[in-house]
């Protein structure tokens, strides 16, 4: 009995995923840490989509100065590997940028496969600036999220993971200022 359709092809992701796992992409000592206040987040996603907006929304909810550099990419079908490594790329180079969030919807195993393409997994792997994945929704696991230094289940937990809560931040300050007048 060989696999056929679907099963074929979570097969050879599985294989891919061994394969990259073996030679140690996947290692927790190598995930950079996402800075606590970012001077500038790279977002790569698709032109007009709602993980656009969500991120973009639910980032400066929390803190409303971030600032955003946005690239378009394919996020499906045959070149968006490639358009995505080539927005890593620019990203990478910019210096105003801490860090770099992927962001994509939900889709079946075929939508998502361009996250698991390998090439796409060693230039994030090779990326100096801290990447979160945040493609799909909880139960998606493209490879792209294990090489990731954070994976975010979702585009709107992304937001909420990469930048402060401003309103947290200024209750933290209030109480430390009340405490340091009592004593």
């Amino acid at each position: 009995i060989r696999p056929q359709g679907e099963g074929e092809l979570l097969a050879q992701l599985e294989r891919r995923r061994q394969l990259l796992a073996a030679e140690g992409l996947f290692d927790p000592r190598l995930k950079k840490p996402l800075p606590l206040l970012p001077r500038g987040i790279g977002l790569i996603t698709g032109r007009a989509s709602a993980a656009e907006r969500d991120i973009l929304e639910n980032a400066r909810l929390r803190w409303p100065d971030v600032r955003f550099v946005v690239r378009h990419a394919l996020m499906q079908g045959n070149d968006s590997a490639r358009d995505v490594m080539a927005a890593l790329a620019e990203l990478s180079a910019d210096s105003s940028i801490d860090l770099v969030v992927i962001a994509r919807g939900g889709g079946s195993v075929e939508d998502l496969l361009p996250f698991s393409d390998e090439a796409l997994i060693r230039a994030v792997h090779a990326c100096a600036l801290p990447v979160v994945s945040a493609i799909g929704h909880e139960p998606d696991t493209p490879i792209l999220d294990l090489v990731a230094d954070l994976r975010a289940s979702t585009p709107t937990d992304a937001a909420k993971r990469i930048v402060p809560d401003v309103r947290e931040e200024l209750a933290g300050v209030a109480m430390m200022r009340e405490r340091a007048t009592m004593a």
